[in-house]
């Protein structure tokens, strides 16, 4: 019975201690840098599987909070999206991945907003858009409160 027991853990272990290939090995996860831009929110789209996070200055954080259809002359916000995935280290639990666009809204002292979009990835949303429809999307950001 004692060589039974024995034989069942070492094939146990032998099959446990396989490598199985990482599914994720192919996802590139590139990480923002925010610099001066403090973290104001953040979004998930389960259709689309990307994940946003808006970044800003704490004028755009005064516009967001404020509830303004106009930014604050002096805003800056950055919206990034990224594709996600799931994460190999917790069930259930995902990750960014593939970094597919940053929007840029900016407002100058004169109250003049301007619009920017890089997309990083051929894969992301080349549709057409509206410039004012996604700086009117980004100011309907509520800001997380931190204690």
């Amino acid at each position: 019975m004692k060589n039974i027991n024995i034989a069942f853990l070492a094939i146990f272990f032998l099959l446990t201690a396989c490598k199985n290939e990482d599914p994720n090995k192919d996802h590139v996860r590139l990480v923002f840098d925010a610099g001066h831009l403090k973290f104001i929110g953040s979004s998930l789209n389960k259709k689309k599987e990307t994940m946003s996070a808006l970044y800003g200055n704490n004028q755009a954080l005064l516009s967001l909070s404020k509830k303004k259809t106009q930014p604050e002359a002096g805003t800056k916000m950055k919206l990034v999206t990224w594709k996600y995935h799931e994460n190999p280290q917790y069930t259930g639990g995902t990750i960014t991945g593939e970094l597919l666009s940053i929007e840029t809204v900016e407002t100058n002292a004169k109250g003049e907003t301007s619009y920017h979009k890089d997309n990083s990835s051929t894969k992301g949303n080349t549709q057409s858009f509206d410039k004012e429809q996604r700086i009117q999307y980004m100011l309907g950001y509520q800001p997380v409160v931190m204690p």
